[in-house]
């Protein structure tokens, strides 16, 4: 009996002995993923902006010109990122939410070629929700006229 349980001690004792190797292998393994999940982190994620991440826009058109503010802003402060119109667009869309959400769906469904020109889906927008450029159309007329 204590042949048996000598041995059975043994036992364990080896296979403790492997499990904590084992156990140093996947936390030095477990060490080096973190470190690389913390440097791919760092290249993902973009670094600390000056300008804040617009809101979303649903629609009121008394909050277009500030959400065109806003994303324009924070487009260039990040042009990097938008490097085409495309990509402008997409940003754009990625921002709207209810009624301004439902008025793109049929944009992005026929492929609309607004859906690439970033100024002309802007002006689309602007028309939509009512935004009125006729102040600025009035000042760019002075302009052109002098």
């Amino acid at each position: 009996m204590v042949d048996e349980l000598v041995l059975l001690l043994h036992a364990l004792l080896v296979r403790h002995q492997a499990l904590s190797i084992e156990n140093s292998r996947l936390m030095d393994q477990l060490r080096l993923l973190v470190c690389e999940r913390a440097t791919l982190l760092r290249q993902v994620r973009p670094p600390s902006c000056p300008v804040p991440f617009p809101q979303t826009f649903s629609g009121e058109s008394g909050r277009l010109p500030e959400f065109i503010v806003q994303t324009t802003s924070y487009m260039l402060v990040n042009e990097n990122r938008f490097c085409n119109d495309a990509m402008k667009v997409a940003f754009l869309i990625s921002l709207l939410s209810g009624e301004a959400e439902e008025w793109v769906v049929p944009l992005i469904e026929m492929d609309s070629p607004i859906l690439v020109n970033y100024r002309a889906f802007v002006d689309e927008m602007k028309d939509y929700f009512g935004w009125d450029d006729d102040e600025e159309d009035e000042d760019d007329e002075e302009e052109d006229y002098y």
